[in-house]
């Protein structure tokens, strides 16, 4: 029998920083010192790098990043990574490719702020050559599909989200694959969580994705999100047996 996920306290948030922004980081050098300089006041940068060879850990520290270092291959092992360090009441996380501009971060983040909402996602409005169309396309599938499950009005699972960081923890999230940002949403669904979604920017990421950028990497993304949905859902604050 599962035991509750425990959550996990960091410590008091640092002086000044009222949401901290976890950009999982795979060799990112060369997007992320625009990145960060975008960065809004009072929104601290945690990068965590997830076994670059490119030096984007030196890199975002130059540029005043707190840099974390997750050794397990996979968006939600970096992801998690953030999580756990950050000592924000509010978290947020984003892409650290370029692909979004911080400015929005805002706008994501408001609503939780002001207690009008426990997770907002961030809905991407495309610029061109910034979404290829196998992806888009597998997004609008899965988006469907959340909808026809949950009877949320959700249109885009994508990378820049935000949710208080005590409550994320609660949920007893377990993936640390390409199934993260679903399994948050499918937990706080569950839970009767206030979901919300706003526009943001979405522009051509700097140099090759990994992921979405990918035929494979999609095929990928889809088998790992596949899996979760295929499974029953556990009650929130039961981890599935993943460490965390």
């Amino acid at each position: 029998m599962n035991e509750p996920a425990p959550v996990e306290s960091a410590g008091p948030a640092a002086p000044g920083v009222a949401v901290d922004v976890v950009l999982p980081c795979l060799d990112e050098a060369a997007a992320l010192p625009r990145l960060l300089a975008r960065m809004p006041p009072g929104y601290r940068a945690v990068v965590v790098d997830n076994g670059s060879t490119d030096g984007s850990a030196d890199v975002a520290r130059a540029h005043g990043a707190v840099v974390v270092h997750e050794a397990r291959r996979g968006y939600g092992a970096a992801a998690h990574a953030g999580l756990l360090t950050a000592t924000a009441d509010v978290v947020a996380f984003c892409d650290a490719d370029g692909s979004f501009d911080p400015a929005d971060l805002p706008r994501v983040t408001g609503p939780v702020l002001a207690g009008e909402a426990d997770l907002v996602l961030g809905r991407r409005r495309p610029t061109p050559g910034s979404w290829p169309p196998h992806a888009r396309i597998a997004n609008a599938v899965l988006a469907a599909e959340l909808r026809r499950r949950t009877g949320r009005r959700v249109h885009d699972l994508g990378p820049m989200r935000a949710a208080r960081r005590d409550a994320l923890l609660a949920l007893g999230l377990a993936d640390r694959r390409s199934g993260y940002p679903l399994e948050v949403f499918l937990r706080a669904a569950r839970a009767g969580w206030r979901i919300e979604e706003v526009d943001v920017r979405y522009q051509p990421r700097v140099g090759r994705s990994k992921v979405t950028g990918t035929v494979r990497g999609t095929v990928t993304a889809v088998r790992d999100m596949s899996r979760l949905l295929a499974a029953p859902a556990p009650a929130p604050g039961h981890a599935d047996g993943a460490a965390s």
